[in-house]
Parts: structure tokens; C-alpha cells; sequence
């Protein structure tokens, strides 16, 4: 008695007979269930028979797929594809046409099956085709059955592309080369030769010779889609399959005709399933193409050679007006060399080459550094002359922050990646621009030192800049600019004050879908966090800050220094000598109750700001602050050093003055804690040992030799 899974219920379909409904027992050789079948009919021969599904792909059910049959599916019973394949063999040999167009039409249709495939193939049936084709003596309607079904039987993969005769080749590229000809054959005559180019350098070299490039873009100029499809899917087999010299001769030609802006034009009027393949190929061109600049990203710089070298000089002379270096000695022309090497921004001054060997992006950074110099040499000293004489530890150091750029462009463009099977991003700018990835590091390093300065950063802050630019990019390309000028506007207006409101927006939705629980949690550990970055603020407070007097002649000639008293209860300040670090409080002057305070105020609103209207800029304005007090006759003006300082005390004096905090700093770091808390929070624990006491902190080092002594790349 067999199990209940091993039954499955199914009709069974014939044409000119009631179906029939019986339980199919899995375990029963097949054979006796088709004979079972043919003997409900009263059909003799069951041997000449097989089982297919009715509906969909009308795959044969043999003994290895037939567990694949589900409940309530309908089987059709038909002719075993042994004798099938054996008919089809004898109609292709026909004398009459009718006969052979037939025969013909109905293997294409039957090829997509594997174990028809078999069978047709073990009669040699693929060689009657490659015959018919070669003497090519036929109708146009039944050479096109006969390619199609040559092509179906060949993607199965039993029979290798390697065997296939040179006549054959000849033949099927004269197909695709032929002007005046039937769309169907040229249709399948382009999907052939993929293949042959996919399968084996051999066959690429001769379908190479036999297909000019000229032909296969006229093929992308017509109107037809499914042709335009082909020839571009052809197109894209020919770059990949290329070696480095025959990719490169394609590229120029494409480069030379314009003939990346026209295939993106005439494909993007493409629609349905047609678009969606062509978005695939319009990636994989991009990606072919961006990665002929791989082997400069993978090659470190080389200190011995003379040419890298005079790029690295060229760079540092473009920037710099130098003397003469004949007129100068060896040591102080190597002096005067790291002095402008470090103006230029690179770490290692003295070995400038050395910023350079990491890869990627390796000789890929230097490339784009001098193409921004030659190309743009106004931007370029602009860009390093503005940064090289600040003397605010505000700089923007050109050399670190070109190379990492190029990195992040490496990343974004996915270069050295090779093309994904399903890949369709691709970025439209790439069809209107030549040389993008240049191109485009020369508007993304501007957008890099517009950005440094909206943040304030300082070298600590490199890491973030480099995020937020990144960013910034990814965020403009996403948006699928057409051109490099839009590219440019839109990311020009995507300032690092919008990407702050984007990211915030971008929180609030994913709170939104956040699970019930997880959102009560957030509610409840916030105001533990928020008492926690309270103290923090009155800690800092406590240690005080050291302040710039800004005198009417615009010279920043005084300092004074500003602390609150341990309890709390009183605000000291008062003047300090340039060279004082952290002066007791006792030795502050002045002082003011924190009870007498009435009021805080910020930017255009503070007294001293009033005072100076229209004549500070706004870095002044943003950092500027006051507090009222007495009977809000007197006030003590603020200018902090940094907008750290400016949140950290505009937010402790909320505190005292019983207020929330508002500082942009004070949501970022509940955003980060609450994130970092919920996180442990929601760790699964469970089997994991916990110590109850912290783990030994091991000995110190008996030296320290193995430390980066950066003192050396400072002379």
C-alpha cells in the first residue's frame, strides 16, 4: 500500500477523448503508468507514447523530473520524443516543402525540451540543419524555422559551438551582413553569433572577421527593437569577449562616431521587455568601458620612474611659482620641494610618491590630479592657493583628498567589477560624456572643497567630509542626470545643509516603520540619554573654553576664557594671557550668577552682532552667541572658536537656564546613542557567557619602537 505522499491526483488529456483523472503513485516506473493510461483509451503501442504538461512550458515528465508533478496539475499524452524526433527527422528530408516547412516549424517549437533535444541530436538531426543552412537553397520562412531550431538545440549545451564548420560561420554572418533580407532570419542569425562569441576566443576571432562594426550599428539604427536587441546583445558579447587591444580599437570607434550618445538615445524610446534587456546592455557597455581603467587603479606608483615622477614635479610647479631650480643647492632645492608638497597636501612630504602606492586607486589618483591641472588649471590653483596660505587648521588638503575621491568614484562607477548577469543601473551622463570618470573628479573635487568649508572641517574631520560626498554624489547620480552640466547644477544645490534635512527625513520615515515595541523602547531610553548628554555638556562647562575678542579694526587681538563653577551656581570669566592653557578659576575676574541670567541669545540677534550689522560674515554669525542678565540691561557676548564649542555651550547654558536642548550636536548624539543602545538591547544573548569581572588589561610594551614617528613628515 503506497503512502499518501507518494500519490499525486492528475488528468490526463488526449485530443478526441475525455480526459482522465487518476492518482498517480510515484513509485510506479513510469512506463506502467503511460501504458495504464494508453490501455483507458484502448491504445495500442504504449512504448510510443510519453506524458507532457498541457499548459506552460510543455516540458516531457521523465523518471528524473516527475517528482516535480504537483496535486491537480494536467498532463497531455503525446508522442514519445524518441519516435517524435524520428518524424520531425524524416519531414526535414521531404520532398515536399509543405512537408519540410512543417517539420521544421514544429522543431523549433519542440527544441526548448531537453530530452527531445537528446534524441534529435543522437540521429545526427543538428547536422541535417548546419547542411540545410550551408546549401541555404530554401524559402526565407523555412530557413528562419531552421536557425531557430538549430539555435534552440544549441543552448542546451550537448553539442560544443567549437565543432561547427567555417562555412557554416560564413554563412550565418552573411545573414547579418545582408542589407535587403527577412528581419526573422537576421534576428536569429544575430542571437547565433553570440553564442559563437561567447563560447570560445577561436570563434570570436572569425565572427570578428566575418562581422564588420559598421554592420552591427546600421543594425542599431532600424526601427525594429527585437533586431536593435540582438545587435546590441552581439555588440556587448564582442567587447567582453575582446583582448585589451581589439576592445580598445572598438572603443575608439565608438568614441569616434558618437555612437554611445546615439544608442542611448534610441534605446531609451525602446519600451516593454525590450527596454529592460536594453537597460541591461547600456550597463554592461558602461561597465566594459570604465573598466579599461582597472589596470591603472590595480598599478602602484613607481618611485624609480622618471615620468611619474615629473607628473608628481608638474603638479607641485602648476600650483606654486618657484624660483628657479638651477639657481638653487641641492638641500634647499629638496627643502623648497616638501614645503610645497605639503602645501599640495600629500602626508608624506619629502616622498610625495608614497601617498601613492596604495591600490586601488594607485596611478588612477595621479592620472585625475593632473588631468584637473592641465584641464582646468584656474580651478586647480585656485583650489590649492586657497588652502595652502589658511593658517586656521581649516585647510583642505588637496593630494588626500584627491586620492580618496577617486576611490569613492572607483566604488560608485563599480570599476574593476565585472558586468553582473542582471545588471541594469546604469548612469545616463556616461552616454553624453567622453573620459566620465575624469570628467567627473573634476567637478566632485571642487564640490569636496565647497563642502569642506559648509562643514568647517578640520583634518580630524576628513573621514566625514569623505562621507558626506560621497553622499552627495551617490544622491545626484541616483537622480539619472543626462549630462554633465546638470550632473554639476544638482549636486552644486545639494549642500551639506540639505543632505543634514535628507538624512533627518530619512530617519523620521524609518522610525515610522519601526515595530511598536522597538519605538516604545526608543521612547523610554530617551530620556536616560538625553540626562546623560545634560551632564556631558555641564562637564564641559566646568572645564571652560578659551574665547577670540573681535576689536572694530576686524583683528582678532585678545583672548578671554569662560568657565562655570563646580556647583553650578556661578559663571566665571575673565582676560587671559595667548599662552595660558586652562587658567584656575580663581584667577578669573569676573563672574555672574547663573540665577541673574534672563536670557540666551544666537547669530543676528546677539548685541555685539546688532552692533557690527552688515559687516560680519556668516562663519561669525553661526558662532556668535550671548547670555542676558541682571535686569537684561548688561549682556556677555560670545564668538566660539569652533561650532562644536558653539553647540556644546549654547546647549549647557539651555540646561542651566532650565530649557531643552536644540543643537544640532545634541541630535546627532541621541541618534547615535539611542541607535548603539537599542542594538545592545536587542542582541540576542541567550548561551552567551558573560564575565562578571572585566577581562586583565595586559602589561605595556617594553618599547615603543613600533609607533609611526609622524615628526618625520613634518620637515
Amino acid at each position: 500500500m503506497p503512502q499518501q505522499k507518494d500519490i499525486v491526483k492528475i488528468a490526463i488529456q488526449m485530443p478526441g477523448a475525455y480526459p482522465q483523472l487518476i492518482q498517480l503513485d510515484q513509485k510506479k516506473p513510469l512506463s506502467a503508468v503511460i501504458k495504464e493510461v494508453c490501455d483507458g483509451w484502448n491504445l495500442p503501442g504504449p512504448e510510443n507514447y510519453a506524458l507532457q504538461y498541457a499548459d506552460g512550458v510543455q516540458t516531457y515528465i521523465t523518471e528524473s523530473n516527475r517528482l516535480d508533478i504537483k496535486n491537480g496539475c494536467i498532463l497531455r499524452l503525446t508522442k514519445a520524443p524518441g519516435r517524435c524526433a524520428e518524424d520531425l527527422f524524416r519531414g526535414i528530408q521531404s520532398s515536399d516543402s509543405g512537408v519540410r516547412c512543417d517539420s521544421l516549424k514544429e522543431l523549433a517549437s519542440v527544441s526548448t525540451d531537453v530530452t527531445f533535444a537528446q534524441e534529435f541530436i543522437s540521429r545526427d538531426g543538428h547536422l541535417l540543419l548546419v547542411k540545410i543552412v550551408e546549401d541555404s537553397h530554401e524559402s526565407n520562412v523555412i530557413m528562419t524555422h531552421t536557425l531557430t531550431g538549430f539555435m534552440e538545440l544549441m543552448d542546451h549545451g550537448i553539442v560544443s559551438w567549437e565543432n561547427l564548420s567555417t562555412v557554416f560561420i560564413k554563412k550565418i554572418a552573411s545573414f547579418v551582413n545582408a542589407k535587403p533580407t527577412d528581419a526573422s532570419i537576421q534576428q536569429v542569425s544575430l542571437d547565433i553569433l553570440e553564442s559563437m562569441v561567447l563560447s570560445s576566443h577561436s570563434l570570436f576571432l572569425q565572427v570578428k572577421q566575418e562581422v564588420t562594426m559598421e554592420r552591427l550599428i546600421a543594425h542599431l539604427q532600424v526601427t525594429n527593437q527585437q533586431i536593435q536587441t540582438k545587435a546590441m546583445a552581439l555588440l556587448m558579447a564582442l567587447l567582453q569577449t575582446a583582448g585589451d587591444s581589439d576592445r580598445q580599437d572598438m572603443f575608439a570607434f565608438l568614441n569616434k562616431k558618437n555612437l554611445r550618445q546615439y544608442i542611448y538615445k534610441n534605446i531609451i524610446h525602446s519600451s516593454g521587455s525590450v527596454q529592460d534587456e536594453m537597460a541591461h546592455y547600456l550597463y554592461v557597455l558602461q561597465s566594459v568601458t570604465l573598466n579599461h581603467l582597472e589596470p591603472r587603479m590595480r598599478t602602484p606608483l613607481d618611485c624609480y620612474s622618471q615620468e611619474q615622477r615629473d607628473i608628481l614635479h608638474g603638479l607641485r610647479q602648476a600650483a606654486f611659482e618657484t624660483e628657479s631650480d638651477n639657481s638653487l643647492s641641492n638641500e634647499r632645492r629638496r627643502s623648497l620641494c616638501a614645503k610645497e608638497f605639503k602645501k599640495l597636501g600629500f602626508s608624506n612630504n619629502s616622498n610625495p610618491g608614497q601617498d601613492l602606492v596604495r591600490t586601488p586607486p594607485g596611478l588612477l589618483a595621479l592620472d585625475t590630479m593632473f588631468y584637473f591641472a592641465s584641464r582646468y588649471p584656474d580651478a586647480y590653483s585656485r583650489f590649492v592657493l586657497e588652502n595652502s596660505s589658511r593658517e586656521d587648521k581649516h585647510e583642505c588638503p588637496f593630494a588626500r583628498s584627491s586620492i580618496q575621491l577617486t576611490l569613492i568614484l572607483c566604488e560608485i562607477l563599480r570599476i574593476g567589477e565585472p558586468p553582473s548577469e542582471t545588471g541594469s543601473d546604469y548612469h545616463p551622463i556616461f552616454f553624453s560624456q567622453d573620459r566620465l570618470m575624469e570628467e567627473l573628479f573634476c567637478v566632485c573635487i571642487q564640490l569636496l572643497n565647497k563642502t569642506w568649508k559648509e562643514m568647517r572641517a578640520t583634518q580630524e574631520d576628513f573621514d566625514k567630509v569623505m562621507q558626506v560626498v560621497r553622499e552627495q554624489i551617490t544622491r545626484t547620480l541616483s537622480s539619472k542626470p543626462t549630462s554633465l552640466e546638470l550632473f554639476k547644477n544638482k549636486v552644486n544645490v545639494l549642500n551639506y545643509s540639505e543632505i543634514l534635512k535628507l538624512r533627518q527625513t530619512e530617519r523620521l520615515h524609518q522610525e515610522e516603520t519601526l515595530a511598536p515595541p522597538v519605538l516604545e523602547l526608543k521612547e523610554r531610553l530617551k530620556p536616560e540619554l538625553l540626562e546623560l548628554i545634560r551632564q556631558q555638556r555641564l562637564n564641559r562647562l566646568c572645564q571652560g573654553t578659551m574665547f577670540r575678542k573681535i576689536s572694530s579694526r576686524r583683528r582678532q587681538d585678545k583672548l578671554w576664557y569662560c568657565r562655570l563653577s563646580p556647583n553650578h551656581k556661578m559663571l566665571h570669566y575673565g582676560d587671559v594671557e595667548e599662552d595660558t592653557d586652562s587658567p584656575a578659576i580663581e584667577t578669573l575676574q569676573e563672574k555672574i550668577p547663573i540665577a541673574d541670567i534672563k536670557g540666551l541669545l544666537t547669530g543676528k540677534d546677539c548685541p555685539h552682532m546688532k552692533e557690527n550689522k552688515g559687516k560680519q560674515n556668516k562663519e561669525v554669525l553661526d558662532l556668535a552667541f550671548s547670555i542676558t542678565y541682571d535686569v537684561e540691561e548688561y549682556s556677555l557676548n560670545f564668538i566660539a572658536p569652533s561650532r562644536t564649542d558653539f553647540c556644546l555651550w549654547t546647549d549647557g547654558l539651555s540646561v542651566l537656564l532650565g530649557r531643552e536642548m536644540s543643537s544640532e550636536s545634541m541630535r546627532s548624539e541621541l541618534e547615535i546613542l539611542l541607535s548603539m543602545e537599542i542594538k545592545l538591547r536587542l542582541l540576542d544573548l541567550e548561551n552567551v557567557p558573560i564575565p562578571d569581572s572585566a577581562p586583565v588589561v595586559p602589561k605595556p610594551p617594553s618599547n615603543y619602537n613600533f609607533c609611526y614617528d609622524f615628526s618625520q613628515t613634518e620637515q
